[in-house]
């Protein structure tokens, strides 16, 4: 039988150990309640006697003798009842009397009222309710009104305290089995990070089916991926799908301004997660407090994240195997993590959350459209195929744009060319209209495109032709969009040779077109040189530096900009200059090869250059019929390594753009 844990206090402030103390204001208040107590509740109960008592023939003979100036008569408490009544003299002195029932028009109220005496006649006792009115008016609401100013005082009090003195709880936001809504089913793909993560909650359902086959599990599972590619998500499905309390935290709420505050919340949240074991502690982009320490060459200093750090691996090593606390960690850059936090022992497996295939695409598409309504031209596998390298998050903004692209034409309906347009949109940027260009410039940039265009389609191993446009979107005044037939992963020497013809291919139309170069190159010159430089230093596709290979480093996930160009250089100013030498002969020959193509092929270059002043937009079909080869289509099998028996290299970053989507054109030189 799995163990049922209780549901853990809910919100994110775990209880404390012991209360602040109370302020020493607070033993004041008695006095203030005392004092109030003496001005306001004590008079209303208190009645002074009067001077003098009279009797019954006493006040009768004053009344006839004109010596009382007022008379207060009181309701009789019962039918015949005598009454006390009060009043005052002529001189101003009180007196009291008991006398039988004074009504209107009964002899005595009329010898009181022939005398010339003020009477007033009091109101009959009041009820058992209106008795208790008057209590709680005057005894029990002001107490009321200090007992709740007392409480707000002290919670304010109590709260400021627990700012300070709180520090050191742990934030992390606490999920039990009924809460959370996502399931593995809501997350599309991605079936093997799926099964392993699977896996821990099953052993947190039933551990004993793992003890009997003397099994344990894993203490930490790192999720490692590209930003956008459902880490967190998936780690919301785990709070769904356990049936444990689930304990979320970020790895930047441990760093605060006080030097030791992450270590105590580290310890705080694993005492936490005891109590509720079984339990998942889940924490996100935990590369903020689990970078790599100093180096033995370092000075030692009582840095606050090495604390956090070294109080992490201390609880990760610490806690008994048989507690049933798993902790989950995400982040995309498993590179700067330290050594001694992805040991065994501590964080055993590393699941990868790559970018999705095609058909995890497709499937990520239809989870996010679901509440939307398509038309029937409308293919996902079609828009899957021409989003290669998106995330999952970038699959969820295509959707949304094309949603948008739908309402601003007033439409409900979403339809095949909203999704291009949103994709357009999300590659290129806003599309301006064609009159943002001079006429000239219109022409340069139909040069420029359609000698992309030109050379693609004459190119046996370079991605097809897609579309090519003249129309300004972002900073390109023109684009040539190629999409791969099939999702690569190897990457052949042809085909990367191509690459650096079809990135020229713009500049030599423009060489053999217009007679010379323009800025609008900036951008292919910029990625084919960055092309080159891969194959000479990174992929050993240079016979004269032969089989070696420096790599720039970098993050893994985050590609080439995150700090992989400070890095030094680990050869001789020789070698660089052998790199320089080595890519600038890549580029020529590139150039000269793409050259070549534009002079022999200049009549279809001018229809081509005709047909886009006159459509702006053409699809990669026409420019096939105009070359006079067949559009390029899927075969049953993909080809991975060329058909020269080319030695075929890793994906590089960088090697494509978007990973498998080249997007050569016009740049608008700003």
């Amino acid at each position: 039988m799995s163990k049922t844990p209780a549901a853990p206090p809910p919100g994110d402030k775990p209880v404390g150990s012991a209360p602040p103390q109370p302020p020493g204001w607070r033993h004041w208040l008695w006095l203030v309640w005392l004092v109030i107590i003496l001005l306001w509740v004590v008079p209303a109960f208190i009645h002074t006697t009067p001077s003098t008592t009279l009797t019954y023939s006493q006040f009768t003979s004053d009344v006839t003798a004109h010596k009382i100036k007022t008379v207060d008569i009181p309701s009789p408490s019962s039918e015949g009842a005598n009454v006390t009544v009060t009043g005052t003299f002529t001189n101003g002195k009180d007196f009291s009397a008991v006398t039988p029932p004074i009504t209107p028009g009964n002899p005595l109220a009329d010898s009181l009222k022939s005398a010339g005496v003020a009477t007033t006649y009091e109101a009959p006792p009041s009820s058992f309710g209106g008795l208790l009115l008057e209590i709680i008016i005057f005894l029990v609401l002001p107490f009321a009104v200090l007992i709740l100013l007392f409480r707000w005082m002290a919670r304010r009090t109590g709260s400021s305290l627990q700012g300070v003195m709180g520090v050191g709880r742990s934030r992390a936001q606490v999920f039990d089995a009924e809460r959370p809504q996502t399931r593995f089913s809501d997350v599309a793909g991605y079936e093997g990070p799926k099964a392993e993560i699977s896996e821990v909650v099953d052993f947190l359902r039933s551990p004993d089916r793992y003890q009997r086959a003397g099994a344990m599990a894993p203490r930490g599972v790192l999720m490692v991926g590209p930003p956008g590619t459902g880490k967190t998500l998936l780690a919301r499905a785990v709070a769904g799908e356990a049936s444990v309390p689930f304990f979320s935290v970020t790895g930047s709420s441990f760093v605060e301004l006080f030097v030791g505050v992450g270590a105590a919340r580290v310890r705080d949240l694993f005492a936490e997660a005891r109590k509720a074991a079984p339990a998942i502690i889940f924490v996100d982009e935990i590369d903020a407090i689990g970078q790599r320490r100093g180096g033995a060459g370092q000075i030692v200093s009582n840095d606050e994240r090495e604390q956090t750090l070294n109080q992490l691996l201390s609880e990760l090593d610490g806690f008994d195997p048989r507690a049933g606390i798993v902790v989950l960690g995400a982040t995309n850059r498993p590179e700067v993590l330290d050594p001694a936090l992805l040991r065994p022992g501590r964080f055993d497996r590393q699941v990868v959350i790559p970018l999705p295939t095609l058909e995890e695409r497709a499937a990520i598409l239809a989870v996010h459209c679901r509440d939307k309504k398509l038309g029937p031209d409308v293919d996902l596998n079609v828009v899957a195929r021409g989003t290669p390298g998106f995330s999952g998050a970038d699959l969820a903004n295509l959707a949304n744009e094309a949603a948008i692209f739908a309402v601003r034409d007033g439409r409900e309906v979403l339809t095949a060319a909203d999704f291009d347009n949103a994709r357009d949109r999300i590659l290129l940027g806003r599309r301006e209209g064609s009159n943002v260009l001079l006429p000239e410039e219109k022409h340069s940039v139909a040069v420029h495109e359609a000698g992309h265009a030109l050379v693609t389609a004459l190119s046996d191993h370079a991605d097809p032709v897609a579309k090519v446009t003249i129309l300004p979107a972002g900073q390109a005044l023109g684009v040539t969009q190629q999409l791969p037939l099939y999702e690569r992963h190897l990457y052949g020497q042809d085909y990367l040779s191509e690459s650096l013809v079809v990135r020229l291919g713009g500049r030599a139309a423009e060489l053999v077109e217009l007679g010379q170069g323009s800025t609008g190159a900036a951008n292919d010159l910029a990625s084919a040189t960055d092309l080159a430089t891969k194959m000479v230093r990174e992929f050993g596709l240079s016979d004269k530096l032969g089989p070696i290979g420096y790599p720039q480093g970098g993050s893994v996930f985050l590609g080439d900009g995150a700090g992989g160009g400070l890095s030094s250089r680990p050869y001789a100013e020789a070698t660089q200059a052998s790199i320089d030498a080595e890519v600038a002969r890549l580029l020529r020959e590139a150039e000269t090869t793409a050259v070549s193509l534009i002079r022999t092929h200049r009549d279809e270059l001018d229809k081509i250059v005709g047909l886009l002043l006159e459509k702006e937009t053409v699809d990669g079909a026409e420019v096939y019929a105009i070359v006079g080869k067949p559009v390029p289509e899927r075969r049953a099998t993909e080809q991975m390594i060329g058909p020269h028996g080319a030695s075929a290299t890793r994906q590089g970053d960088g090697a494509a753009p978007r990973a498998a989507t080249a997007e050569t054109g016009h740049d608008s030189g700003r």
